[in-house]
C-alpha cells in the first residue's frame, strides 16, 4: 500500500488505540465519499443525519474492526448502507436526490487532476442524474468509483456477486455518460475520472463518476 491507503490504514489503527486526532483523520478521509453514497440512497436533507448515525456506530464498533484501508472503506460503507436502509424502511420510499448545491462546491486542501474532475461533476444536477439510474446501478457506481471499493468488497457490501456489481456499474456508467452527453459543459469530464478499482493485477477499463464534497461535522 502506498500514499493515502497506507496513511489511512495507519490512522485507523491509531484510532483503535484511542488516538482522537487519528480518528479525525479517518473521518476527513472517508466522510465525503461515504456521504455521497448515502445521498444516492436517501437523498437530501436526510443524508447528513443518516451518515452521522453511521459514524456513531463506526466509532462505537471500531475496536472490533480488523483490516487495512480497503477493508475499512467497505466496512464503513456496509454500516452506512444499513443505517440508510433502516431510514428508508421507516420513511417508506427512496427519494430523488437533490439539495443545496452550495454544499458541494468546497474543494479539498490537496487536489489533483482526478479530484478536480470529480469536483467539476459534484453538482446538484449530476446527483439528480445518478438518482435517475436504477438503484442497483446507482449504488454500484458510487461504491466502485466514489467510495473506491473493488468489485469483491462492493459485492460484500451489497450482498451480491462481484460479477453482478461489475455489470451494474458498467451499465450505470454508460447510462450516466449518455445523460452527461446532453450537457455540453460536462463533455469530456467523465473520461478524466478515476477508473473503477480492481484487485491488484486486474485490468481496468471503465471510467468513473462523482462524489459530493460537503462540510464536516463540528465534532470531528
Amino acid at each position: 500500500m502506498l500514499g493515502d491507503d497506507a496513511e489511512l490504514t495507519a490512522a485507523v489503527r491509531a484510532a483503535q488505540d484511542g488516538d482522537e486526532t487519528a480518528f479525525r483523520t479517518v473521518y476527513r478521509a472517508v466522510h465525503p465519499r461515504l456521504l455521497g453514497y448515502v445521498r444516492t440512497l436517501v437523498g437530501d436533507p436526510d443524508a447528513e443525519d443518516v451518515t452521522s448515525e453511521a459514524w456513531l456506530q463506526i466509532a462505537r464498533d471500531l475496536g472490533r474492526f480488523s483490516g487495512d484501508a480497503d477493508r475499512f472503506r467497505g466496512w464503513a460503507a456496509r454500516i452506512a448502507r444499513n443505517r440508510a436502509l433502516d431510514h428508508i424502511r421507516m420513511r417508506g420510499r427512496r427519494p430523488a436526490i437533490g439539495g443545496d448545491e452550495t454544499e458541494l462546491t468546497g474543494k479539498p486542501a490537496e487536489s489533483d487532476t482526478a479530484g478536480e474532475a470529480i469536483e467539476a461533476l459534484a453538482t446538484d444536477s449530476t446527483l439528480s442524474l445518478i438518482a435517475r439510474l436504477p438503484q442497483d446501478q446507482a449504488e454500484a457506481v458510487v461504491l466502485r468509483v466514489v467510495v473506491g471499493l473493488d468489485a469483491k468488497t462492493a459485492a460484500e457490501t451489497l450482498g451480491k456477486r462481484p460479477g453482478a456489481v461489475r455489470t451494474a456499474a458498467h451499465r450505470g456508467l454508460r447510462r450516466l455518460a449518455e445523460l452527461l452527453g446532453d450537457d455540453p459543459e460536462s463533455a469530456g469530464v467523465l473520461g478524466a475520472l478515476p477508473a473503477q478499482r480492481e484487485p491488484r493485477g486486474r485490468a481496468v477499463t471503465s471510467a468513473g463518476v462523482t462524489h459530493a464534497r460537503t462540510r464536516t461535522q463540528k465534532d470531528m
